[in-house]
């Protein structure tokens, strides 16, 4: 089939396309705020893993020709990379292989993949669209394949992020969840000076992806915060919010971590994206001060 008569028809496939916008991972951090900030003119499903396991590839595909959705926006990953490590089989299989499984069911209508800054290497920052990915670790690693396979259809959206902020529904999926746990508790925690990361609250995440959905992006573009801050910089910031003892916030060093490999320093570029949305990716800090009333 010419590629023209292709398009055309993956046009007219969209035009035609009435059936909610599926979300999965619901019941994560970015997936809860997608599904509070879905607009009023969208009708949206939610999917938890204990509703449908996209493991069970028979049971995806029945419930896909059920609902017919009008796009799907891929948030359900494992995400934590000690479990990656420990589980690489699993990482894979629900990183990448479920993730193939929806995207070639969804060959017709938008695919949105949320990827990662950790498909760098951390050795420069700013990274750009166009630079070279170098995974370090498993969960990078699995990411990676995925955005390939994602890739192949030039229909869909492969969107990089970096730290995403906010209220989880499990209270445990924000970096911020994470670490106020442990002052909350009275215990310390160690962050790192010389790792560095472009945290955006995940409100914000979710009120672009629904901007782009709408504007019928697609590709692949950078997507986070437009402040680069270290992690132990992070944790101060937040806890001056907070008001934990401050001398539970202890500050570390990569040349001092034993571990899996880290990457030192994964701040991505946004321009790409940033002049095709209608306001400005905030950075960590401004966003924090402007809206002292938002839970955090």
């Amino acid at each position: 089939m010419p590629e023209s008569v292709k398009a055309c028809r993956t046009q007219e496939a969209k035009a035609m396309a009435k059936g909610p916008v599926w979300v999965t991972g619901a019941g994560g951090l970015i997936g809860h705020h997608l599904l509070q900030q879905s607009p009023e003119n969208r009708q949206v499903v939610g999917w938890l893993r204990q509703d449908l396991d996209l493991l069970d590839f028979k049971r995806v595909d029945r419930f896909f020709e059920r609902d017919t959705p009008s796009a799907i926006i891929h948030c359900a990953a494992m995400s934590k990379s000690p479990q990656c490590e420990a589980q690489p089989e699993e990482a894979h299989a629900i990183n990448v292989a479920a993730t193939a499984h929806l995207a070639q069911l969804a060959e017709t209508i938008p695919f949105f993949f949320l990827s990662t800054d950790l498909v760098f290497d951390g050795e420069k920052g700013f990274y750009l669209e166009d630079d070279s990915p170098n995974p370090l670790n498993t969960y990078a690693r699995t990411k990676c394949e995925a955005e390939a396979l994602v890739a192949k259809n030039p229909n869909h959206t492969i969107i990089r992020t970096s730290l995403n902020g906010g209220i989880s529904p499990t209270g445990d999926r924000g970096f911020n969840e994470q670490i106020r746990a442990v002052l909350q508790a009275g215990k310390p925690v160690s962050l790192f000076v010389d790792e560095f990361r472009s945290p955006l609250p995940a409100i914000v995440m979710a009120l672009a992806l629904w901007e782009m959905l709408d504007q019928g992006l697609t590709g692949l573009y950078h997507l986070c915060g437009s402040q680069r801050l270290s992690r132990h910089a992070i944790g101060k910031r937040l806890n001056q919010r907070w008001g934990y003892d401050p001398s539970l916030l202890k500050s570390t060093s990569l040349a001092s971590y034993d571990g899996p490999p880290r990457a030192p320093d994964t701040t991505l570029d946004c321009s790409k994206l940033q002049a095709l949305l209608s306001f400005p990716l905030p950075g960590f800090e401004s966003w924090l001060e402007n809206h002292p009333e938002m839970p955090f």
